[in-house]
């Protein structure tokens, strides 16, 4: 059994619904890590207008102390075009909003090709976890607290 294929119609109508979302922020790079896309989710969850995101470095979203580690894998992925992070992994990272909140996002990255099969940049989907993060990391304490005493 086959999975139903999309007309062409179809298939434009659900790309322009899932890069249109407000629910998950969808992000693309280029090969310097300069934002490309930049969807109503991201502005959601960032706080950065498309207006404002658009044309800057990740750095507007990625907090100062994990910069330098972030660039080096990034350089390196650009380079080689191979990630430590496979396409299934599903990855958990602080973000930093326009307000200078630190936020917790899960996210999956794909990598962007040119037409020769050379690096172009990536895209990524992130969705916000902070609720979740924060009431695990209460329970957390609670436990340790509970052993404790």
């Amino acid at each position: 059994m086959h999975a139903p294929t999309l007309s062409p119609v179809d298939r434009s109508q659900l790309a322009d619904a899932v890069l249109t979302t407000a629910s998950d922020a969808i992000i693309a790079t280029d090969r310097q890590g300069i934002i490309t896309f930049w969807n109503p989710g991201a502005a959601r969850i960032f706080g950065f207008t498309s207006d404002e995101a658009m044309g800057q470095s990740l750095d507007i979203i990625i907090p100062e102390n994990l910069r330098a580690r972030h660039w080096d894998g990034y350089h390196r992925t650009m380079a080689t075009g191979e990630s430590r992070y496979g396409e299934a992994d599903l990855l958990a990272v602080p973000g930093l909003h326009k307000d200078g909140r630190r936020i917790s996002v899960e996210f999956t990255i794909v990598m962007l090709k040119d037409a020769h099969g050379q690096m172009a940049g990536t895209a990524a989907i992130l969705r916000d976890v902070t609720r979740q993060f924060e009431e695990l990391r209460r329970l957390r304490r609670q436990l340790a607290d509970a052993k404790a005493g």
